[in-house]
């Protein structure tokens, strides 16, 4: 009987030939390596080896702590090093990383090279504003330091590059103090999504966080109606010095069935989830994974997706598109019958100076996309809406998007280019990813 090749994929259960080497000695494993990879939470093929390569670097076992400052708190830590981990033995003591994504299972490594962002980042920024340092193994086989004052180009070229300019090998972040572990939220059911946006941007103004839920299919009137929620670190008069409770975790053991997560299921679910708010407003304690991570709460959520798998569409509508750019994004998905049960809004605040960071000031939007027959074309259609309203997408989240849609999306890409042709000529590292989007040799 012949064996099946082993298979790899991103989040979005895409699956392409390859598998993982797996090394606690990063700098050795690194020579001569095609990708590394952290914990396979971007939903793309960003993580995949390049068609003819089958092998990628995984991290996730280089994961100790180098040094840590508890004055400053300032940490150095391996690649593989996770937020999780760091969540664990770090927040119960008065310290986060502030640029927190949606999940906390990710790496540092990977945390660096999609430039993650979160519900602070019209605070906060994204996580490159919080790196001082990284080690890098180039293409040409030397150990380069580097950080915002040495070899700043090839610095912020790896913020958000995707991985494609050097396997990190080291991060060195800033950690933010917190005065307790506790979130205090406040929550509003919000009526369409014109209302949504003010209350948005009004939060953003006061509070460090702030996300949203929208229902994505409804039309007219309640079109992107939905739940805001907005938080700050509680005080500790306010928690009562109540400890941190655990967070108790589920799992998806199978892959639904693809007709589970049809149109009419998400729209009964969103409605569902909209009136399960009945109050307008609520307020109070929170733990922090409930408000940052609610999905890590279900492991292996992404199986509900079925066989087929699904893709996660971010995108960023920029503040100079105007005041219904959200609106427009709504309807076109709404009349190409884009279903998702999943549509996160954010409001984002300066771009970073990652080459290829993916946020600039606007809203950004995200969906999940369950994988049908018709998903290449509503990709299309969207990114030329974002196109035509100067947005961009965020490669982290992309398995869709043509090589022409994205070089007009960013005007940075020519620079990211030039610096590749200058420390990997040859692009010795590259992934399924850049050889789609960036033209890279197969």
């Amino acid at each position: 009987m012949t064996e099946r090749a082993p298979t790899l994929a991103g989040w979005g259960n895409l699956p392409r030939p390859g598998r993982e080497v797996l090394s606690e000695d990063l700098e050795a494993a690194s020579q001569g390596a095609v990708l590394s990879r952290g914990l396979g939470r971007s939903y793309g093929d960003s993580s995949l080896p390049p068609p003819g390569r089958s092998e990628v670097l995984g991290t996730r076992l280089a994961d100790r702590i180098l040094a840590w400052d508890p004055q400053r708190g300032v940490l150095r830590a391996e690649a593989g090093f996770s937020l999780w981990e760091f969540n664990r033995l770090f927040l119960r003591r008065g310290w986060f990383i502030s640029a927190t994504p949606g999940t906390q299972f990710v790496s540092l490594g990977g945390m660096v090279a999609a430039d993650v962002h979160g519900k602070g980042h019209h605070r906060f920024g994204g996580f490159g504003s919080h790196l001082r340092a990284l080690r890098l193994r180039m293409a040409d086989g030397s150990i380069v330091e580097c950080g915002p004052d040495r070899e700043p180009e090839l610095f912020w070229a790896t913020v958000g590059g995707m991985g494609l300019t050097g396997h990190i090998l080291e991060v060195e972040c800033q950690t933010q103090a917190i005065p307790t572990p506790w979130i205090y939220s406040e929550s509003e059911r919000i009526d369409d999504i014109d209302h949504f946006i003010a209350a948005l941007k009004g939060s953003s103004e006061r509070w460090p966080f702030s996300v949203g839920w929208i229902d994505c299919l409804s039309r007219g009137k309640r079109m992107g109606r939905g739940i805001l929620d907005r938080g700050r670190w509680a005080e500790p008069h306010e928690t009562g010095g109540r400890p941190l409770p655990v967070t108790r975790r589920l799992a998806v053991p199978f892959d639904f069935p693809s007709w589970v997560l049809g149109r009419l299921t998400v729209r009964a679910f969103n409605t569902l989830y909209y009136w399960k708010h009945w109050q307008r407003a609520r307020s109070g304690l929170r733990t922090p994974d409930s408000f940052f991570y609610p999905l890590d709460a279900i492991l292996h959520w992404n199986r509900i997706y079925g066989r087929r798998g699904f893709t996660q569409y971010q995108c960023v509508l920029p503040d100079s598109a105007g005041k219904g750019a959200a609106r427009r994004f709504l309807e076109l998905l709404t009349s190409r019958g884009g279903a998702s049960f999943l549509c996160v809004i954010k409001d984002c605040g300066a771009q970073g100076q990652g080459m290829l960071s993916f946020l600039q000031p606007g809203i950004s939007i995200a969906l999940d996309i369950p994988v049908r027959d018709n998903t290449q074309a509503l990709v299309d259609t969207l990114n030329e809406l974002v196109i035509a309203e100067g947005g961009r997408i965020y490669l982290a989240k992309d398995a869709f998007t043509r090589p022409e849609h994205y070089a007009a999306m960013d005007p940075r890409l020519p620079a990211f280019t030039a610096l590749r042709d200058r420390w990997d000529p040859q692009r010795t590292i590259r992934s399924a990813q850049s050889v789609r989007v960036f033209g890279d040799p197969r």
